[in-house]
């Protein structure tokens, strides 16, 4: 660990892991069972590993080494900016991705699966045991209900409430959330092969959400992606716009 990164005005309580190169910003609090892989950045006055919000689990005292729960983690180069609150997950730990940013005043519940490279912007409230993808953009004071998967690369408008599933490189906006295309920018910032490009989206627009239609050999992250939203039981995506 980095000398001189963590301010001595935070607290970094008993099972607390912290990487190389680490900084810790004054008045963060760090609560374990908790791991922050290298290179992170946790800003002023934000709340690492509170218990879950769950009326059936102990609310325990974390700082006097009650150490309950399963954990955080945030990945290396993750950015946790002020006033964000991530809370111990109940059966796996809480996740930020390697690369994310959570942005100011944003929250992610118990058992949140953030990906890597994704940005939960400013006010975002992430209800628990969401998964929410690689690449995904939260616009500010946007909310999505708990156990809700948002898939890789998706772009999701500010305000907006999110209640059913997203699939990869949706474009999702409005009050219900509704989705409204492709993010084709996006996927050829990525990488993405344009025939796949092209299927996905005649596929969206066709209405075929679960891509059960598809015939596409995938390949690269958006086979991942799209195996990823495939292997999901239960999926209900939210309605075309």
């Amino acid at each position: 660990m980095s000398e001189g990164r963590i301010s001595p005005h935070a607290f970094v309580g008993p099972g607390v892991e912290l990487g190389e190169r680490v900084a810790v910003g004054p008045g963060a609090v760090l609560l374990g069972p908790c791991v922050v892989e290298d290179d992170a950045y946790i800003g002023a006055g934000a709340q690492l590993g509170a218990p879950p919000e769950m009326t059936d689990h102990v609310q325990n005292a974390a700082w006097a080494g009650e150490l309950e729960h399963a954990g955080v983690r945030i990945g290396r180069g993750a950015v946790i900016r002020e006033g964000a609150v991530i809370h111990q997950g109940s059966y796996r730990a809480t996740t930020v991705g390697a690369g994310s940013w959570v942005l100011n005043r944003a929250y992610l519940a118990h058992d949140v699966l953030l990906g890597d490279d994704a940005t939960v912007s400013a006010g975002v409230s992430v209800g628990g045991h969401c998964v929410i993808g690689d690449r995904v953009n939260l616009g500010m004071n946007a909310s999505v209900h708990q156990r809700t998967f948002i898939g890789a690369g998706c772009m999701v408008g500010m305000g907006t409430p999110v209640a059913r599933d997203l699939p990869p490189y949706a474009k999702a906006y409005g009050s219900p959330a509704r989705i409204r295309g492709l993010n084709a920018i996006g996927m050829r910032r990525h990488g993405v092969d344009e025939a796949q490009i092209a299927a996905l989206e005649a596929a969206y627009a066709a209405g075929d959400l679960l891509l059960e239609s598809v015939t596409t050999e995938w390949s690269g992250d958006l086979a991942r992606a799209v195996a990823q939203w495939l292997e999901r039981e239960h999926r209900r995506p939210a309605s075309a716009g």
